[in-house]
């Protein structure tokens, strides 16, 4: 590696993230690659599945969890006829069923899964219980108790249906684990199924579009093209880019920085806001507008060039 020493770097990165590899492993590569001092990845895939892995370095990482509650979408792939122990195809088959369901039957299987629905996380899920992943109890062979979580079916869309295999796209809210949908749907067609494929297309605004890949990323790094690799960076603020933007003048800026309150009168009402030196049009951190007229420093940016 042409530096050694690690990189204070500020910005955000929407990584491709290949099937095989854990999410931290993707983030623990692209870390780096960047050189970065320190990164975060928002939004656990597991490693079967691929797609959007939003990466935040630095400061960035201040604002990962406000991108953590948005809406997500996925392009998912399911056998159908068989249940497996992970509800996916890393899993034991457990059970085999014979295929007979109606059209009908699966338009309306499609529909019940729609809206607000209750989910019991897989034992082979992240969620920890008593500081411990599921997963680490479902290999020993233990059960836990989960609770029942409430998620939100935006829409539940049949791409195709070819022979034992059916393609799906999900629009879904936070917490909403697709291996466990996959398995409820197959639970109301009679024949069990289990997750091929899965792919985050999108969360909130970001799409696939914008995606870089790990190949590509190591390969400007062998070039030792540095400020190509930094140009692929996007804003600090770019997670919370859905959030309103308001400016400061130099002085105000001055004693937002300080974690002052301003008097600012604005159209925008109690609502969280992105604040910006007007003259330098460069972010400064989050704030709040309450209904008196007063931002609040609500998060505040401190760039280093160490």
């Amino acid at each position: 590696m042409f530096f050694c020493k690690k990189r204070n770097i500020n910005g955000f990165l929407l990584i491709d993230k290949p099937i095989g590899i854990s999410s931290n492993n993707a983030l623990q590569q692209v870390k780096n690659i960047f050189n970065a001092k320190k990164a975060g990845y928002i939004g656990t895939l597991d490693p079967l599945a691929s797609g959007i892995l939003p990466v935040c370095f630095g400061e960035s990482t201040k604002f990962a969890y406000y991108l953590n509650d948005i809406d997500k979408r996925y392009n998912v792939i399911a056998k159908l006829g068989e249940k497996t122990s992970t509800f996916d195809s890393d899993g034991i088959i457990i059970k085999k069923r014979i295929i007979s369901f109606t059209n009908l039957e699966l338009n309306n299987a499609l529909k019940e899964l729609t809206g607000t629905i209750n989910q019991i996380p897989s034992m082979y899920s992240a969620i920890k219980y008593n500081g411990v992943p599921l997963y680490k109890y479902a290999r020993q062979g233990l059960n836990v108790i989960r609770n029942t979580r409430q998620v939100q079916i935006y829409k539940l869309s049949l791409v195709e249906k070819k022979n034992n295999l059916i393609e799906l796209n999900v629009h879904c809210s936070k917490g909403t684990y697709i291996r466990t949908l996959i398995d409820d749907l197959g639970e109301k067609l009679g024949c069990g199924a289990h997750v091929v494929s899965l792919r985050r297309t999108a969360i909130g605004l970001f799409s696939c579009t914008q995606l870089v890949t790990i190949p590509d990323l190591t390969e400007l790094l062998h070039k030792e093209n540095i400020n190509t690799l930094d140009n692929l960076l996007m804003p600090i603020d770019t997670p919370i880019s859905f959030l309103p933007k308001v400016y400061l003048s130099q002085k105000q800026s001055y004693n937002f920085k300080l974690g002052q309150k301003i008097d600012f009168k604005s159209n925008i009402k109690n609502s969280l806001v992105r604040v910006l030196e007007q003259e330098e049009q460069v972010f400064i951190g989050l704030g709040k507008i309450y209904i008196e007229a007063k931002l609040i420093p609500h998060r505040l940016i401190s760039l280093s060039t160490n």
